[in-house]
């Protein structure tokens, strides 16, 4: 098959740090190629991912520039679709287009015609009732859980081809060290993450805790400091800025609980490695839960709240912990010695390496050509 994968214009694949549809992508490209996949990849040109091809329109992420005002940058997402679209124009071995790009994807290909679509899901769906409430005919979906299918409206549930559980090459790879004292949350700083719970149980218990996740972009308490000295700077009302200042901050003692600013890569498995346990304090349904299947292959148990995907990641008892209070939380955390790591790691292997991801995708792909020959509207473009 030749597929155009399209990843969006706003961070490189892979990313430097936090990018949670980039290393989605950065995760599933390669796992395609290695089955005679051949990847038409749209991203931005300083992505270093191997493809068979990269087009772009931006020669760097616009991820920076999200945070403006949306009169401003309103024209990013359609100026990166006009290049999909002209490459699609302009030739006819393309047999499918799977697209991450949110609303201005699946949007303009179902108006384009041209060939099949798998457009997959990753926020919440909520966000945009108008546009799900009555989803474009023709594109096929998927969802990450199926706990977040479950809550979306009728039309985005008749388009769906079922969920793709996302995965991690850490699954893959054998994890350096062991499990440490300390406790981990990792993820973008913001009130549906609960990070000011976590601060709030392990200062309680006399847990030590390290919080790692960019707070609206920011990546270095440095960085956010800067922010919060200057009014006038455009992210110094933002709510994740504020959620941090307002309920975060005042656990920070730089003992106990403390918070390092965003990491990836090898300094993330390094923070995984010092770890006893990540905790999943989520305010809200989760959709897909990166940083749990990342807990899991690195030997990791989660702990967290019985809310959206969990439970769908976690076997409560086994591979770890689901609580539906905080008091139940604070309870289980001191359990987590009985998880054994090694029955997590497996469970990543089996369930969450890329070979799994990439397996369950062909065949979404599959099913959505044989969907796009049936459509009369898509067989017309």
């Amino acid at each position: 098959m030749k597929i155009l994968v399209n990843a969006g214009p706003w961070l490189p694949i892979p990313p430097s740090g936090y990018g949670g549809i980039e290393n989605v992508v950065a995760t599933l490209v390669p796992a395609l190629r290695s089955r005679g996949v051949h990847v038409v990849l749209a991203s931005v040109g300083s992505s270093g991912i191997e493809a068979d091809e990269l087009i772009w329109t931006f020669p760097d992420g616009q991820f920076g520039d999200l945070q403006k005002p949306y009169n401003q940058v309103m024209g990013l997402a359609h100026a990166h679709q006009a290049r999909v679209l002209d490459e699609l124009r302009g030739r006819d071995d393309i047999d499918l287009v799977h697209d991450h790009l949110e609303v201005v994807g699946p949007a303009t290909l179902s108006a384009f015609g041209g060939p099949p679509v798998l457009h997959t899901l990753h926020w919440d769906l909520r966000k945009h009732p108008a546009f799900y409430g009555a989803f474009p005919p023709g594109i096929a979906v998927n969802g990450v859980s199926g706990s977040q299918l479950a809550r979306a409206p009728s039309a985005l549930r008749a388009a769906s081809l079922g969920a793709v559980h996302l995965a991690t090459p850490l699954a893959d790879e054998e994890p350096a060290g062991g499990g440490g004292e300390q406790v981990v949350v990792m993820g973008r700083v913001c009130a549906l993450k609960g990070q000011h719970l976590a601060a709030r149980v392990c200062q309680k218990l006399g847990l030590p805790l390290v919080m790692a996740g960019p707070v609206s972009g920011l990546n270095t308490p440095a960085e956010l400091e800067a922010v919060l000295q200057d009014p006038d700077h455009p992210l110094h009302g933002h709510p994740d800025v504020r959620y941090h200042h307002d309920q975060v901050a005042p656990y920070l003692d730089g003992d106990l609980v403390r918070w390092i600013g965003g990491v990836g890569g090898s300094d993330r498995d390094e923070l995984y490695a010092s770890a006893k346990a990540a905790l999943f304090p989520i305010q809200w349904d989760e959709p897909g839960g990166t940083a749990v299947v990342e807990a899991l292959a690195l030997g990791v148990p989660p702990v967290g709240l019985r809310r959206g995907c969990m439970p769908e990641l976690v076997d409560h008892g086994r591979t770890g912990w689901l609580a539906d209070t905080e008091e139940e939380l604070a309870e289980l955390l001191l359990r987590v010695d009985e998880i054994d790591p090694e029955e997590c790691r497996r469970e990543a292997r089996v369930r969450f390496s890329p070979s799994v991801m990439a397996e369950r995708y062909l065949e979404l792909y599959g099913q959505a050509v044989t969907r796009g020959r049936r459509s009369p509207r898509r067989a017309a473009g």
